[in-house]
């Protein structure tokens, strides 16, 4: 058998990014070639991954990143099985390397993300040799991606939330906005972006619960007018209460500091995947 030497070893884990016992083994069966063990690694891991790929991946982190002239940012969620995970250097380091990857390559998909390079190997191969590592199901969810009018604020919470605001203004304007969002989640700008369906569905909902109160249709219609636009603004940024003053809107903070929003996006770890319950199979 060739001796395997701690610098073969050094070598084939910075090209695989994989455990030292991993790539011995994988040096010690290919006799020492470093491009056959590079293969061979290439291959399990892959072959790992495609067995831990359906197994559910709830929890996770959000990757962020922003130029330092605040132009250009992005946020990446990237998905693992469990919250350890989730907190290990390696799978945190990968999820901001991925929004770095966004912001500057700026990608139209999650398949076209996973095809670039990134560090001297594709990313996808990058995701499966973190897989083999980790052992977990580890997959890149979503991303998106904000070049800005203005300028860009970005607010962490954790690193569950992330939050990026395309803002005009002053600096304070743009964290106090980013970490209202982060609060409130607001699912629109403003009103005009609501569709028509939600807000029919939303009066719909009003009229038939105003209707049982047995109030004269004059009075309906205003109490239902009065529900509707409440419910329209608290879902729209600008209609919102302010995190900070909540007598105010944040449309009526904004004006007052003759400031305004262009655009924000915010992701949640998780948010809409269904996580197994305990006791459930799946």
């Amino acid at each position: 058998m060739a001796e395997i030497s701690a610098g073969l070893v050094k070598e084939l884990r910075e090209l695989t990014g994989l455990g030292m016992m991993e790539c011995k083994k994988a040096l010690a069966e290919c006799e020492g070639d470093l491009k056959k063990a590079e293969e061979l690694l290439r291959i399990k891991s892959g072959a790992k991954a495609s067995k831990v790929a359906s197994r559910i991946a709830a929890e996770g982190v959000i990757g962020a990143w922003l130029a330092a002239d605040a132009k250009v940012g992005a946020l990446v969620e990237l998905n693992c099985e469990t919250d350890f995970v989730a907190k290990n250097d390696d799978f945190v380091a990968f999820s901001r390397s991925l929004a770095e990857t966004v912001a500057t390559r700026d990608p139209a998909n999650v398949e076209e993300l996973a095809s670039l390079d990134l560090l001297g190997g594709k990313i996808e191969t990058k995701r499966q040799a973190l897989v083999q590592k980790i052992g977990e199901n580890i997959t890149i969810r979503r991303f998106k991606r904000l070049q800005a009018k203005g300028k860009l604020a970005l607010y962490l919470h954790g690193a569950k939330i992330g939050v990026l605001v395309d803002y005009e203004g002053p600096q304070e304007v743009g964290k106090d906005l980013a970490m209202h969002i982060a609060f409130a989640k607001p699912a629109y700008l403003n009103k005009s972006e609501i569709p028509q369906q939600v807000a029919a569905d939303e009066r719909r909902i009003q009229e038939a619960r105003a209707k049982e109160s047995g109030k004269a249709p004059e009075i309906i219609a205003k109490i239902v007018d009065g529900a509707v636009n409440k419910f329209l603004g608290e879902k729209t940024l600008l209609g919102q209460p302010f995190v900070k003053d909540d007598k105010q809107t944040v449309e009526k903070v904004l004006a007052a500091k003759k400031a305004r929003v262009n655009a924000y996006a915010f992701f949640v770890v998780g948010e809409g995947i269904e996580k197994p319950q305990a006791g459930k199979a799946h």
